[in-house]
Formats: structure tokens, C-alpha cells, sequence
């Protein structure tokens, strides 16, 4: 066991897609799993009126005008709207991290689910990582392959049927 363990650290496991985004700390179970998107107001200054699937029911609902934005939803690349996804991951954190108080900045593990064709750009990897860290990450490990279980993650052991990209 490490020092960032014994201290008490998460380790945050997060999958994203462009319908799903979920983060779970990988030790007490607690897990947030929405619909990846933000509604966002369209008068200036723009603001983030809800996440996730209460987003989706904002935008159908039309109390106000607002736009669905979804940050990981584009035909050729992993990243649609780089400052919304950072938004939409730092809620979810938030929303998984609630109730504690003066804890350490936690280990993240980015794992983008699905193949894209010719896999990840260096551009997206480093995208997924920066995105991470400003989301409130100590530090950010990029996986492409299968999802993990918990105890994989804690452990940091990964199936030989993927990769460790950053």
C-alpha cells in the first residue's frame, strides 16, 4: 500500500462516452452515472444550469431557453467541447467527493470507452489527461481496453488486453 492510500486518497475511475459519463470512487462504491451533458443558458453570461440526466430534462423541458451541450458527442474525434467536458467532469467529482472534507486531490483513472478507428491521437490523450487535472486530479492515467473492476484499479493492475496511454 502507498502513502496516498494510507492518507486516506481516492482513486476515481471514470468512464466516459458520448452518451455516458461515470465516476465512481473505486473504494467506497459511491458513483455518479448520467448522461454526459451540460444545459447551458444561451443569453450572456452563459451559465451551467444543470448536469447529466437532469441537463437532458432541462433542455426537453424549455423553462427556459437553454442548449444541450454534449462534450464528448462528435463524429471524428473523442472531445466535442473541451471547457464543457472539464465542467461536466468536475460536477460529476464533485457530486461522487460530496461530503468530504479536507481530502486529498484524487488519482484519476480516464477511460474513454469504445475503439475509435485508428485509437486515440496523442491530441486526445493529452486532452483527456489536462481535462482531468483541471477537473481536480493529483494525477491522471489514461486506459484504453476493457473496463476494470475496483480491486483493478486500487491496485493499478492492468489486463495485458489494453494500454496504459499517459
Amino acid at each position: 500500500m502507498d502513502w496516498f492510500s494510507l492518507l486516506g486518497g481516492t482513486r476515481l475511475y471514470v468512464r466516459l462516452s458520448p452518451e455516458r459519463l461515470v465516476v465512481r470512487d473505486a473504494r467506497a462504491g459511491r458513483m455518479f452515472d448520467q448522461a454526459a451533458a451540460l444545459a447551458v443558458t444561451r443569453a450572456a453570461p452563459r451559465r451551467i444550469v444543470a448536469v447529466g440526466d437532469q441537463a437532458v430534462l432541462a433542455a426537453a423541458g424549455a423553462q427556459q431557453p437553454v442548449d444541450l451541450v454534449r462534450p464528448f458527442a462528435h463524429p471524428r474525434t473523442l472531445v466535442a467541447d473541451y471547457t464543457a467536458g472539464e465542467q461536466l467532469l468536475k460536477a460529476a467529482i464533485q457530486t461522487v467527493l460530496r461530503g468530504r472534507w479536507l481530502a486529498l486531490s484524487p488519482r484519476v483513472l480516464m477511460h474513454p470507452v469504445g475503439e475509435p478507428v485508428g485509437g486515440l491521437t496523442q491530441v486526445e490523450i493529452r486532452a483527456l489527461h489536462e481535462m482531468a487535472r483541471g477537473a481536480g486530479a493529483h494525477r491522471v492515467t489514461v486506459w484504453q481496453g476493457p473496463l476494470l473492476t475496483d480491486e483493478q484499479v486500487l491496485a493499478r493492475q492492468y489486463p495485458a488486453a489494453g494500454q496504459v496511454l499517459a
